[in-house]
């Protein structure tokens, strides 16, 4: 079981290394999303200069490979702990991708679908944090950072096991990190609205 664990952690990482965003704007012969925009290769990015249907796939496929792992290390029985590194590598494959120069994008999709296959209760959760935030504010940033401090609360609410939870606050103190441009626009007040054209930062 442990030689399966390492294999599915490894498998969580490359899948999180494939790039839905650049993939995605070569496939439609879009700019290059590190090259556009905020620079960040991820669905709100590539919504600002692809369009909808785009930045939908690209959301889409950054969910995907948070998700899919971890279902199936979640099929092949691993114990709680082989679950919780799975979805980690996973979320860090988005951020550092091996196949992409290790420069990838924040990770609020690829994060949300890692913890709803860890924890479907506290990812629906974060998911209504985010679309109230999304409704209320109008910014896409403070809404996931909110949604992303309001998750390891939520684990605890549900009595999360220890290693899920804790892997979760981690992935929410790198999300913060990779938020940092957008907290300095956001204390600027120079933080963009959803369906505002110029980059976040």
């Amino acid at each position: 079981m442990l030689l399966i664990t390492v294999l599915l952690v490894v498998l969580g990482y490359l899948a999180g290394s494939i790039s839905t965003a650049i993939l995605v704007c070569r496939a439609m012969e879009l700019p290059d999303p590190r090259s556009e925009g905020s620079r960040n290769p991820g669905a709100t990015n590539v919504l600002r200069f692809g369009g909808k249907k785009a930045a939908a796939i690209t959301l889409a496929g950054d969910f995907l490979k948070g998700l899919l792992p971890v279902l199936l290390a979640r099929w092949a029985g691993v114990e709680e702990i082989g679950l919780a590194l799975t979805a980690l590598a996973a979320f860090l494959g988005h951020l550092y991708p091996v196949f992409f120069g290790f420069a990838g994008g924040k990770g609020v999709a690829t994060a949300f679908g890692a913890i709803l296959g860890l924890a479907w209760p506290v990812a629906l959760a974060a998911l209504a944090t985010w679309l109230l935030m999304a409704l209320v504010v109008r910014i896409s940033s403070l809404s996931a950072l909110t949604a992303a401090v309001v998750t390891p609360v939520c684990g605890w609410w549900f009595d999360l096991p220890l290693p899920q939870n804790g892997v979760i606050l981690i992935m929410v103190l790198l999300l913060v990190w990779r938020h940092r441009s957008n907290i300095q626009n956001l204390l600027a007040g120079a933080e963009d609205k959803i369906g505002t054209d110029r980059p976040e930062g």
